[in-house]
């Protein structure tokens, strides 16, 4: 008696080149093993609307550019570098989208809140240089924690760092912050 022959999972390397040499089954079979894991990370960042579309937009994305993946990393550290990269992508473009709506307020003004707009707007810009002059990794952790609100576990997530560090971070952004407005 014998018995049936298991097949093996693909591994991802093996869908990837399935797919890279036309099989369209491929990238099927690797959108239904990682699209799970994506929404839940992207769950874990604070998405809580569009998180379909975003792990689709993550998926496109990789697919438009997986000839240059490098397996140096797996696949899904890089799918979940992709989706960090286009969450925070739609974050800065809705800021964008605040400030002009912002903008647009601050135009109705009267002549009386012209020089109180004037004061906040120099006040904005002396942040906004302080907050520009902070390392990359101290101002990401800020900008989350400061603009999106987030808790210094979901900023560790993002950036790939402990929770310690990100409050170490944070704590010194903040002082160099004020450093920085102090000596203006």
């Amino acid at each position: 008696m014998t018995l049936p022959a298991t097949s093996t999972p693909a591994t991802d390397a093996e869908l990837i080149a399935r797919w890279l040499s036309g099989d369209q089954r491929a990238a099927g079979e690797l959108v239904q093993r990682h699209a799970g894991p994506l929404a839940r990370f992207a769950a874990s960042l604070g998405v809580r609307d569009e998180v379909d579309e975003l792990v689709q937009d993550t998926f496109v994305r990789a697919f438009q550019s997986l000839d240059s993946f490098r397996s140096d990393s797996a696949l899904r550290t890089w799918l979940f570098t992709i989706l960090k990269r286009l969450l925070l992508d739609r974050k800065r473009a809705e800021r964008r989208r605040r400030d002009v709506a912002e903008l647009d307020e601050r135009d109705a003004a009267t002549e009386y809140d012209a020089l109180d707009t004037l004061v906040g707007d120099e006040t904005a810009a002396r942040i906004r240089g302080a907050v520009n002059g902070l390392t990359p990794l101290q101002r990401e952790v800020f900008t989350l924690r400061v603009n999106e609100g987030m808790a210094y576990a979901e900023i560790a997530e993002v950036v790939g760092s402990t929770e310690g560090a990100c409050r170490v971070h944070y704590h010194n952004a903040l002082r160099a912050i004020k450093e920085r407005l102090s000596d203006d």
